[in-house]
């Protein structure tokens, strides 16, 4: 059983490790935090949290550094959320406000928060499948080539150039683009991803061209809103992964294939547990089942007009908690606040 004292002397430890990158001895303890006790009385608490293996010595006769353990006892019972600073919040409105649609903003989302913390960014997309359609618009470029605009009532606005090999008078694409209105708009993207199949079924391949150029416009469009549910990252800041080499005991490249796959990371952000504030965090071997045991992801619920997806970053183990945790959750708090914005606004 720890002391309370021993649980402080475990959060001078992760503090003074985090500073450092150096083992933390009890004598440096002593100097640096005002415990009013002897370094033999430190050394008999670090002692006992050594047998409870939330601190380690990585060498004989050095200092110790906090296990995977140590850290979750640190996030979960002593990690105090350090306030951002006025030139931090300026920074997060600076580079979200004027943002464009939905993929802008995440991605000044992901620079924001990498520029921040100095790890890499992640924001998973809000699953869009309950999302209604809006409104579907053409646009014919010339040589048979046409811009497909898909709008969403969560304000997502999502484009596909698709090569239709026909040109339309205004008469067909003004009869083509209702068309597509009733069978889309005012539906969930679900139903009708259903209906337009529904269409396509049992499509005769010999149809005349003016047909079948038709069918490749509502292909693209059913193209379109099958990228709505699917699940998807936006990254940022994967080069900070190599100048934090030093800090991995083994090989960065299982990060780095997590990182240019996605589906490892989106499985691992969607299990991880929030608490009460929404806010959320995997560390060291907690993460062995996804191939990535030396790494920490902190991460915070944000809400996109009534679907939940999560902001967050990835990076060692040694890593400042208490203002990556505080970071991500006012990113994800700001994100929220415009996203609520831009829906009112509509």
């Amino acid at each position: 059983m720890v002391s309370e004292r021993g649980l402080q002397v475990l959060r001078a430890i992760v503090q003074d490790y985090v500073d450092t990158r150096e083992p933390v001895g009890s004598k440096a303890i002593v100097e640096r935090h005002a415990f009013g006790v002897s370094a033999a009385t430190i050394r008999n608490d670090m002692a006992l949290l050594e047998d409870e293996e939330l601190i380690v010595a990585p060498h004989t006769s050095s200092g110790r550094v906090p296990t995977d353990k140590g850290y979750r006892v640190f996030v979960d019972h002593l990690a105090e959320l350090r306030p951002l600073s006025p030139a931090q919040r300026a920074a997060i409105a600076s580079f979200l406000d004027g943002s464009g649609d939905l993929d802008d903003v995440l991605v000044r989302t992901v620079r924001a928060l990498t520029q921040l913390t100095g790890q890499v960014a992640i924001v998973q997309y809000p699953s869009f499948a309950r999302a209604t359609v809006t409104h579907v618009e053409l646009v014919q470029l010339g040589g048979g080539r046409m811009l497909v605009i898909v709008v969403t009532d969560t304000g997502r606005v999502s484009q596909r150039l698709t090569f239709v090999g026909e040109e339309f008078d205004d008469v067909d694409l003004a009869h083509i683009r209702a068309g597509l209105g009733t069978l889309l708009v005012g539906r969930p993207v679900r139903e009708g991803l259903q209906r337009i199949a529904e269409r396509l079924e049992g499509r005769d391949a010999q149809a005349p061209a003016h047909e079948r150029a038709t069918d490749e416009i509502v292909r693209a469009v059913a193209e379109e809103l099958e990228e709505f549910r699917q699940d998807k990252l936006v990254m940022a800041g994967s080069a900070n992964l190599a100048r934090r080499e030093s800090d991995f005991r083994g090989s960065i490249y299982p990060l780095l294939e997590a990182i240019e796959e996605q589906v490892t990371l989106l499985r691992l952000m969607g299990e991880m547990v929030a608490d009460e504030q929404g806010l959320a965090a995997s560390i060291g071997r907690e993460n062995e089942a996804f191939g990535l045991a030396e790494a920490s992801v902190v991460a915070s619920d944000y809400d996109a007009t009534g679907s939940l997806a999560r902001v967050g970053v990835l990076g060692p183990t040694r890593m400042d908690y208490p203002t990556n945790l505080a970071t991500v959750r006012a990113v994800a708090r700001y994100l929220t606040r415009m996203l609520e914005q831009d829906d009112s606004s509509r």
